[in-house]
C-alpha cells in the first residue's frame, strides 16, 4: 500500500478534548439528534433519499429553527447555520476551538465532519464521523478521490457488524478500522480494543467515533494490514473490512488494497490465524477472482490457514465489467471526461485479462482457532436473503462443526435432536399427484436456507421434540412405513447429519 496525503482534506477536530466531545454528545442527545430523532423529523421518503445522496427533501424538511433541525442542517447536510442559531445548541465556542465547528465568513459556521446518528445493536444512540460528503448516504454521496479520505457507514460496515460473533472477549482487533465502526462495536464486549489502519487520519477519526459516542478509547496503531501488530500479541476476536476492492493500482486507500488481484484478501486470511487465541474468531469481508481454469472454491480453501475451522460464504457474483462499472461509479470517474473514464475501464480490463479473471466474487470469511486434528473448512454459495444479525448464527454453525466432530453414526443414532424454531414443510409435485415429487424444509430465520429431504427425513425431523434418541425414531418410522429398521438406521446418518449442519435441528445434550 502507498502513503497518504491530506494536502486538501479538510484539518479534524482534536482527538485529545474528551471533555469537548462528552458536552457536544449530550448536546445532540438533548436535542434528540438520534437515528430515531431524524427518522421522525425527515420522514422515511426523506431519510431513504439521503441514502441516494438526494438532499432537497431533507432541506426542505430542516427549514425551521428547532434545535433538531439546526444540527440536521449543520452535520447531517453539512450547510451553513448562523452562529447564533447554534450557539442555542451547541457549546459553540469550544466547538470551534477544538475544531468541530468553522467559521465559513460573516456570522456563520459549518461542520468540519460529517456526524452520523447510529443506532447501536441494543438501542445505543451512537455518532458516526467521516469526512464531509463521506458518509454513505451524505450530503454529497461518496465521490471523492482524494487518496486518505475517510468514509462512513456503508452496507459493508453493516453486514460485517451483523455476521461478527458476539460474546465477552478479552482482546479484539479491528483491523482497517476506518470511521471506527467495528472497533465501536467490539468495544461493547471486549475488554481490550486495538484498532489499526494504514491511514492516520482514519485513527483520527476512529477516536473521534468513539469520543463522540461515549465509548472506551481504543489502541490505535498506524500501519498495513498486522504490521502493527507486535509478534507475541494474540486475540481473541479480529475483525476487518479491508481494503478489498481488485483494481489497477491503488488511487483510493479506502477501497484499493494496493496489492495485485485478490492478493490482500488472501494475505489477511492467511496471516490471522498465528493471531488468533484458541477458539478466538476472525472475520472478514472480502473479494476474490474467479480464474479460468480454477474452481473458485479450491482457491478459497487454499487461503485458510493450519489450525483454523473455516466457513465462507459467496454472496455475489459479478461479472469484470459489471465490477469495473461498480467501482468507476464509486469514485466518480463516470462523471469525469468521458475519454479518462474510457482508459480508466479499459485499464481495469486489461488487469482482469492478464490474470484471466472472468468474474470477481464478494463474501464472509470466518476463521476459528482449533486444536482439532482435522479442521473443518466449509466453502459455500449462498445468494439468498438472510437475516441480520448474524452473529449468533455463526457461531452456532461452529458449535455443529464441533458436535459432529464428536460424534460418528453410532453416536448421531444415540443423540437427542430438536427441530428449531420456525421451519416449515413444502411438498413440491404436480398437482392432483398422490405423492410429492420431494419435499423441502425451509427455515425462516437465521440463514434462512432451504434442503430436500426424503419422506422420512421430513417425517424424522417433523418428530424431534429432544424426548426420543434419533434411534429410537426411526425404529418407530420404520414400523410405520414397513422398511427394515437396520437398513433405515443404516442409510439416514448422513441426512441426519445434514440437517445438524445446515441448522435444521439442534443437539439437546
Amino acid at each position: 500500500m502507498g502513503g497518504v496525503s491530506h494536502t486538501s482534506l479538510s484539518p479534524l477536530p482534536s482527538s485529545d478534548r474528551s471533555d469537548i466531545a462528552a458536552r457536544l454528545r449530550r448536546a445532540l442527545l438533548d436535542a434528540s439528534f438520534t437515528a430515531d430523532g431524524l427518522l421522525d423529523l425527515l420522514g422515511a421518503p426523506a431519510y431513504a433519499a439521503l441514502a441516494r445522496s438526494e438532499t432537497v427533501p431533507a432541506l426542505r424538511a430542516t427549514r425551521g429553527d428547532t434545535p433538531l433541525e439546526t444540527l440536521a442542517r449543520l452535520f447531517l447536510l453539512q450547510q451553513p447555520v448562523p452562529h447564533e442559531r447554534v450557539a442555542d445548541v451547541l457549546p459553540v465556542e469550544d466547538a470551534l476551538e477544538s475544531g468541530w465547528l468553522t467559521r465559513t465568513g460573516g456570522d456563520e459556521v459549518a461542520a468540519s465532519v460529517d456526524i452520523r446518528p447510529y443506532g447501536g445493536p441494543d438501542g445505543e444512540d451512537w455518532f458516526i464521523v467521516s469526512d464531509l460528503g463521506c458518509a454513505v448516504g451524505g450530503a454529497g454521496g461518496i465521490g471523492s478521490r482524494e487518496e486518505g479520505v475517510v468514509l462512513g457507514v456503508g452496507g459493508a460496515s453493516t453486514t460485517l457488524a451483523g455476521i461478527t460473533v458476539r460474546e465477552p472477549v478479552g482482546s479484539a482487533l479491528d483491523l482497517g478500522t476506518g470511521s471506527g465502526i467495528q472497533a465501536l462495536h467490539v468495544a461493547q464486549h471486549a475488554t481490550r480494543v486495538t484498532a489499526t489502519d494504514l491511514n492516520p487520519r482514519a485513527l483520527e477519526i476512529t477516536a473521534l467515533t468513539l469520543a463522540l459516542s461515549g465509548a472506551p478509547a481504543a489502541d490505535l496503531r498506524q500501519g498495513s494490514l498486522f504490521e502493527p501488530v507486535r509478534a507475541d500479541e494474540t486475540y481473541d476476536l479480529i475483525v476487518s473490512n479491508p481494503p478489498f476492492v481488485i483494481s489497477p493500482g491503488a488511487r483510493l486507500t479506502y477501497r484499493d488494497g494496493g496489492m495485485g488481484g485478490d492478493d490482500l484478501c488472501r494475505t489477511l486470511v492467511q496471516e490471522a490465524g498465528d493471531r488468533l487465541n484458541e477458539g478466538g474468531y476472525a472475520q472478514f469481508l472480502a473479494n476474490w477472482q474467479h480464474v479460468e481454469g480454477e474452481d473458485w472454491q479450491d482457491r478459497l480453501r487454499s487461503w485458510v490457514p493450519r489450525g483454523c475451522d473455516a466457513w465462507i460464504v459467496q454472496r455475489e457474483v459479478q461479472d469484470v465489467t459489471q465490477y469495473a462499472e461498480l467501482w468507476l461509479r464509486d469514485s466518480g470517474d463516470h462523471r469525469a471526461d468521458p475519454a479518462d473514464y474510457q482508459a480508466r475501464y479499459d485499464a481495469w480490463l486489461d488487469e482482469f485479462e492478464a490474470r484471466k479473471v472472468k468474474a470477481v466474487g464478494f463474501g464472509w470469511i470466518t476463521l476459528r482457532r482449533t486444536a482439532a486434528a482435522e479442521p473443518s473448512i466449509t466453502v459455500e454459495e449462498w445468494p439468498h436473503s438472510v437475516e441480520q444479525p448474524l452473529g449468533d448464527a455463526v457461531r452456532e454453525h461452529f458449535d455443529r462443526v464441533d458436535y459432529l466432530r464428536r460424534h460418528d453414526d453410532a453416536g448421531l443414532l444415540a443423540g437427542h435432536f430438536r427441530l428449531v424454531a420456525e421451519v416449515v414443510q413444502e411438498q413440491v409435485g404436480l398437482p392432483g399427484a398422490e405423492d410429492p415429487e420431494h419435499v423441502v424444509l425451509r427455515q425462516h430465520r437465521g440463514m434462512r436456507r432451504a434442503t430436500k429431504v426424503d419422506t422420512v427425513g421430513a417425517g424424522f425431523a417433523g418428530v424431534c421434540d429432544g424426548t426420543l434418541s434419533a434411534g429410537r425414531i426411526l425404529d418407530a418410522i420404520a414400523q410405520l412405513v414397513g422398511e427394515d429398521p437396520v437398513m433405515l438406521r443404516d442409510r439416514t446418518p448422513a441426512q441426519i447429519r445434514l440437517l445438524v449442519e445446515q441448522g435444521f435441528l439442534e443437539p439437546v445434550e
